[in-house]
């Protein structure tokens, strides 16, 4: 009897080795495409008859050299990023409290809001972009990212407010009672007990976030004309795309370079943010 359980452990375990090794090569062959279509040579790339998954030719840095000396690549990251960090805190700086403030508004007061400002989320961009430009206008930031860092948080918000709703509402109200008997206000109770316990949120909310700032990209054609304050999603498909001429090494490149550090930061924190999206569910 011990052999065919050890048999069936055995298959088991292979089977469930492949499904992740199927499942890796599928998640990572996106990178791994970049990645060398980012060294290969042109002619390499452009010859049909050559295996497109090796180098047929010896690997170049000219794809490298054209996204960082040919366009303003490097601006670009730094406006992307800058403006990631700004529309972040502006996020967490506004949603946590109204998360909060929601999740312990008791009555059907508290859950019709809730529900009201996700469904503000569920209204599609393109709608708004036309009413946003001419705000943007009267406040005189078209061609300036500082526009984007007004418009962004009104996508992020509703949606993180209702997110961190959820996981408040999974926090027992005993550990704040308990924490101001020991002699702390409501907002020393708030911020010493539920944000520490909130940080799988608080990471989710900062993922969600940055990811759509760095994917974003009507409103930053749309408000932004000027070279210097384009972000890397309009400034890498506008500058490597020359009408049906495509700068495929150099695209590749730039979305990769761009790519690495979203997909990072979800592999680190992989754990966190799946718990951040779930906690309302086991409630």
């Amino acid at each position: 009897m011990a052999l065919p359980n050890a048999l069936r452990r055995v298959r088991g375990g292979a089977v469930h080795f492949g499904i992740v090794a199927m499942f890796t090569v599928f998640a990572a062959f996106p990178f791994y495409w970049m990645l060398i279509t980012t060294f290969k040579r042109t002619s390499d790339l452009m010859n049909r008859g050559n295996n497109p998954f090796v180098y047929n030719e010896p690997p170049t840095l000219e794809h490298l050299k054209v996204l960082f000396f040919e366009t303003m690549y490097g601006r670009w990251l730094w406006n992307t990023a800058l403006v990631g960090a700004v529309v972040v805190a502006i996020t967490l700086l506004l949603a946590i409290p109204a998360g909060y403030a929601l999740a312990r508004l008791t009555g059907r007061w508290g859950e019709q809001l809730g529900i009201g400002i996700f469904l503000t989320y569920l209204i599609p961009p393109t709608l708004l972009f036309i009413p946003m430009s001419r705000v943007i206008a009267d406040l005189g930031l078209q061609d300036s990212i500082w526009s984007l860092v007004l418009v962004y948080p009104s996508f992020t918000i509703p949606f993180c407010t209702w997110l961190m709703m959820g996981f408040f509402k999974a926090i027992p109200r005993d550990l704040e009672e308990a924490a101001m008997i020991d002699g702390h206000s409501r907002f020393g109770a708030f911020v010493k007990i539920v944000i520490p316990i909130s940080m799988a949120g608080i990471l989710t909310v900062v993922i969600f976030t940055l990811t759509l700032v760095m994917q974003e990209f009507v409103y930053a054609l749309t408000f932004i004309s000027a070279v210097s304050q384009m972000t890397v999603s309009v400034g890498v498909p506008t500058f490597l795309v020359h009408g049906d001429v495509y700068f495929w090494g150099s695209l590749m490149a730039g979305s990769f370079i761009a790519s690495v550090p979203i997909a990072i930061l979800y592999n680190f924190f992989v754990d966190r943010f799946i718990a951040g999206f779930t906690v309302g569910a086991i409630k």
